[in-house]
């Protein structure tokens, strides 16, 4: 959404079990894959060394009471990007109420910029009226379906190693622009940025009766597209909120802003002279 984005890699905890049979099982399948080649189970096998017999002893499962393991983690969408291979320090222990020395360790903030890479906001499609074809100079009206656009939130939470922290994100529509598609038209209102009314809608839903009143979001084309259609571009704003451990918030993250083009077909107002 937008040009920001949340952390492509970070820092978080995991108990002394987990991250032993994370090992051991990374262990067990590199070295026993057919045609691996022996340059990989030689770098596994010492990354092993290092957590079972070596620096540390059987991933300090003695100490699992007073600490955790910290490892490295990139988005899974993300982690052939540059920003993602900037967490690389090899997993390290933390004794339980000590702060990671690492920029990146995984914090509130941290869960709430994850969680609005994983908010799912309603497709950006705006209902007009007339729906089919619309008239030259006849005022079109646009609103979204309330139902569906409205507040949208994901939580994330980690509960390992003495950590336990949450946060949700919360995304809430605020206003839609209208893009004609063409100059030769006027959006109502004249700015093209249409915002909540009292009905808790953007827009409103157009209904009989209302042919001779001014929409209060829409569009009015002053020519014909011809045989083809206007491309119009409409673009939902969302603002991004976060509250969780620490900060009962809410507390602004950027705005995220959604758009999708529509075909809309503008023809002559037919009339007959006797």
């Amino acid at each position: 959404m937008g040009a920001w984005l949340p952390p492509a890699c970070w820092y978080e905890p995991r108990s002394a079990q987990e991250f032993s049979t994370y090992v051991e099982d990374m262990y067990d399948e590199t070295i026993n894959a057919p045609g691996q080649a022996n340059y990989a189970k030689s770098s596994v096998g010492e990354f092993r060394q290092t957590y079972k017999d070596g620096e540390y002893q059987n991933y300090n499962l003695d100490k699992a009471d007073e600490g955790s393991w910290w490892v490295a983690v990139r988005d899974e969408n993300r982690w052939m990007e540059p920003e993602a291979q900037a967490c690389d320090r090899a997993p390290f222990w933390v004794v339980t109420g000590a702060a990671p020395d690492v920029p990146q360790a995984v914090t509130p903030q941290v869960l709430a910029e994850l969680a609005y890479n994983r908010l799912h906001l309603p497709d950006t499609e705006v209902t007009l009226a007339p729906a089919v074809a619309t008239k030259v100079n006849l005022p079109t009206w646009a609103w979204l379906d309330k139902t569906r656009f409205k507040p949208v939130e994901v939580t994330a939470s980690l509960h390992v190693g003495g950590l336990d922290i949450q946060a949700t994100t919360t995304a809430s529509p605020v206003s839609l622009r209208l893009e004609p598609g063409t100059r030769d038209a006027e959006t109502y209102p004249a700015s093209g940025e249409c915002t909540f009314g009292d009905t808790g809608s953007i827009g409103e839903k157009y209904a009989p009766g209302k042919a001779d009143r001014t929409p209060p979001c829409g569009i009015k084309y002053l020519r014909s597209s011809g045989d083809g259609a206007f491309q119009l571009h409409a673009t939902v704003t969302w603002e991004i909120t976060w509250s969780g451990t620490g900060n009962p918030g809410p507390t602004r993250l950027p705005d995220g802003s959604f758009g999708k083009t529509q075909d809309i077909k503008v023809q002559e107002i037919q009339s007959i002279n006797r």
